[in-house]
């Protein structure tokens, strides 16, 4: 590495460091709650929320909950006027024990039974469909009397990564809108009442004009179901994983869509409501996860560094090739030196691969950034290791809202059939 570029590295590295949420230093919180361990800061929570209200003039917000499931997120969620998006009955029931209505919980299932969409009209959840085979047994079980929404596959190739990208004419999510002909053969048929639209095209959405172009579909489906009371815009805002990343310009996308739904009104003389499920973009910023350094393998190409994790406890990086930032907290003045951060689980889990860090010792404490999102809830027992504890930062304390896991979570549900 020249001399320049190791200038440059070590301003990125000491503008990204931080060491303390609202006061309460890292180190501390691995010392009382050991590693690995999950850290939420809710202040990060309330100022997303706060951003998307301030961006547009009126929104429904709807967390998309399998982001983060754990219970005490989901009250403080809850808590900021937030609704939620869920796509299992056992989501759903979490948000229920978390105190949110059922009129304020969406359920978009995926290629799930029909018996399990029964289940959900009987728990009073607003329905989400989005095939024809369900939206015809829908129609014939309940015709009008049970409003449901219906998920549009736009056919829109957008996003960051195709494995998250849900809107293109491949994906398995919605109905496509090639199809338009049979949603509206199948509602008339039926009688069935449409209260809503829906699209949701993937992750890491920064072209504003693939939410434009989805308003587009949206309000011409809406002129034809005049039952239509809301449009859903699903998620996908881009946050930052690297210190010079674009994200989702929310502020002009808010100023975008807020026009465009005052030009509907005015012209069809019909007011919708504007619904968006932000999942990452709530909790992706707002969540870390601390690492203990365990080993420093030195080989003749690479230099590994082996922490008490691995994609076991965050999959994001070997699923998705995801980039999450990592700071050396024990030594952040260190000489910045080229590590492949690896996991300890007995498969390929690399972390991060000749990533410049500070000189990283046995012991010492690494952060993950960018960790709220699909970190715990993808997290697994594989290699039977254990899941890590999850601390909430709230009000400048930090608060255990999920333990470790034990041997026992391990063998629970198990059957000893020789014992």
């Amino acid at each position: 590495m020249n001399v320049e570029g190791s200038v440059y590295l070590k301003f990125i590295m000491s503008t990204l460091t931080t060491s303390t949420i609202q006061g309460v230093s890292f180190e501390s919180m691995a010392a009382t709650f050991g590693t690995p361990l999950y850290v939420y800061d809710a202040s990060i929570m309330e100022r997303q929320v706060h951003a998307l209200r301030q961006a547009f003039e009126t929104i429904r917000i709807k967390y998309a909950a399998k982001a983060l499931t754990n219970l005490s997120v989901l009250r403080f969620i809850r808590q900021m006027g937030v609704g939620v998006d869920v796509v299992s009955l056992q989501e759903a029931q979490l948000a229920l024990l978390a105190g949110f209505r059922p009129a304020d919980i969406l359920f978009t299932p995926n290629c799930v039974s029909f018996e399990e969409i029964v289940e959900g009209v009987e728990l009073g959840l607003t329905i989400n469909l989005d095939n024809l085979p369900v939206l015809e047994k829908f129609g014939a079980k309940y015709r009008s009397s049970v409003p449901c929404v219906l998920r549009i596959n736009p056919d829109i190739l957008a996003g960051g990564n195709l494995k998250i990208s849900t809107g293109h004419s491949h994906s398995k999510f919605g109905i496509s809108i090639h199809q338009s002909d049979q949603i509206r053969s199948l509602v008339s048929r039926y009688g069935i009442n449409l209260c809503g639209l829906h699209i949701h095209t993937g992750s890491e959405l920064a072209d504003l004009d693939v939410f434009m172009k989805m308003a587009d579909i949206l309000f011409s489906l809406a002129r034809e179901f005049t039952t239509v009371k809301f449009l859903d815009f699903g998620g996908g805002l881009k946050v930052a994983y690297r210190p010079d990343e674009s994200v989702t310009d929310v502020a002009e996308l808010g100023r975008r869509l807020s026009a465009a739904f005052r030009d509907f009104s005015r012209k069809e003389g019909r007011e919708l409501e504007l619904w968006m499920e932000p999942g990452k973009y709530l909790v992706s910023e707002a969540g870390f996860l601390l690492v203990r350094t365990n080993v420093i393998k030195k080989t003749p190409k690479v230099t590994f560094v082996g922490v008490d994790s691995g994609l076991n406890h965050l999959i994001r990086p070997m699923m998705y090739d995801a980039y999450h930032a990592i700071e050396n907290l024990s030594n952040p003045q260190g000489d910045l030196q080229p590590y492949t951060v690896v996991g300890n689980v007995c498969e390929t889990d690399t972390f991060a691969a000749e990533r410049p860090l500070p000189e990283v010792r046995e012991g010492d404490l690494l952060l993950i950034r960018n960790a709220g999102a699909y970190g715990y809830s993808m997290a697994s027992n594989y290699n039977s290791r254990f899941r890590p504890a999850e601390v909430l930062v709230i009000n400048g304390e930090a608060k255990l809202i999920r333990t470790r896991d034990t041997l026992d979570h391990l063998l629970a549900g198990q059957v000893d059939i020789f014992k």
